[in-house]
C-alpha cells in the first residue's frame, strides 16, 4: 500500500483537512490535519488498512495484538483478525487504557492476554511515537514480548527508537508542515482557529483565560 493510497482513504472520508488552522497536540500550529476518527467509521477501508498490517506480519509469530485506546482497539481487533485467518489460528487483541499519570496499562485482566506472548503493537497515526512507546511498555511489563509496531501514518518522522526500540512499520510516511505559535502567520493573517478538530479548541479556552 502507497502513500498515495492512503491518503486517498483520508481525502475519501473526509479526513483530510486542508486550508485551515490547525492547532496540533504537540502545540504546533498548522495548514493541514488528519482527522483518524473520519476513517473508523468506514470499516471496509478500515478492514483493509488492518490486512495490510496481518500482510506484513504474517509467518513472524504474533500472538497478541495490541493497541492504546480508544481507536487503537479497533485496529486491534482488525488486525488480529486478518492475522488469524491468514495463519489459522487464534491472535488475541488487547488494548491498553490511560493512567492517571498519563502512562497506559493493561486492565480487565488483559496483562494475562499479553503474558509469555509475542505483540504487535498497532496505532494510527505518529506524531511524537509516546503512546506507542508506553504500550510497548505496558507489554513488557505484563510479561510479553513487544516484537514489533506498526502505525497507519507516520507524520513525525517517529523512529524505532522512539517507540521503545522495536521494528517500527508504516503504511505511509506524511508530512504536514508545522510552526510555533510565535511563527504562525495563519495568528498573524487573523484567521480563525479550527476548533471542530485537533487541539483548537482548548487553545482558544487557554488564550480566553490568559486575558
Amino acid at each position: 500500500m502507497t502513500n498515495e493510497q492512503v491518503l486517498e482513504f483520508f481525502k475519501n472520508t473526509g479526513g483530510y483537512i486542508a486550508d485551515s488552522h490547525i492547532v496540533y497536540t504537540s502545540g504546533k500550529h498548522g495548514s493541514a490535519y488528519l482527522n483518524k476518527d473520519a476513517i473508523y467509521p468506514h470499516t471496509s477501508l478500515v478492514s483493509e488498512l488492518c490486512k495490510a498490517f496481518a500482510q506484513e506480519f504474517k509467518g513472524k509469530g504474533i500472538e497478541a495484538v495490541a493497541a492504546p485506546a480508544l481507536g487503537g482497539i479497533i485496529l486491534s481487533q482488525w488486525t488480529a483478525h486478518h492475522l488469524s485467518l491468514m495463519e489459522k489460528r487464534e491472535i488475541l487483541a488487547v488494548y491498553t487504557e490511560k493512567t492517571p499519570d498519563n502512562g497506559q496499562v493493561f486492565t480487565r485482566g488483559y496483562d494475562k492476554c499479553v503474558a509469555g506472548k509475542k505483540v504487535l503493537v498497532v496505532e494510527d497515526i505518529l506524531n511524537t511515537g509516546g503512546s506507542v512507546r508506553k504500550v510497548v511498555d505496558a507489554v513488557r511489563h505484563a510479561g510479553g514480548t513487544a516484537v514489533a509496531a506498526a502505525a497507519l501514518v507516520n507524520r513525525g518522522r517517529v523512529t524505532s527508537e522512539d517507540v521503545g526500540e522495536v521494528p517500527l512499520f508504516t503504511l505511509a510516511l506524511i508530512s504536514l508542515e508545522a510552526w510555533d505559535e510565535h511563527e504562525c502567520h495563519l495568528c498573524t493573517q487573523g484567521i480563525p482557529v479550527n476548533t471542530a478538530v485537533g487541539k483548537g479548541r482548548e487553545y482558544l479556552k487557554k488564550k480566553d483565560k490568559m486575558i
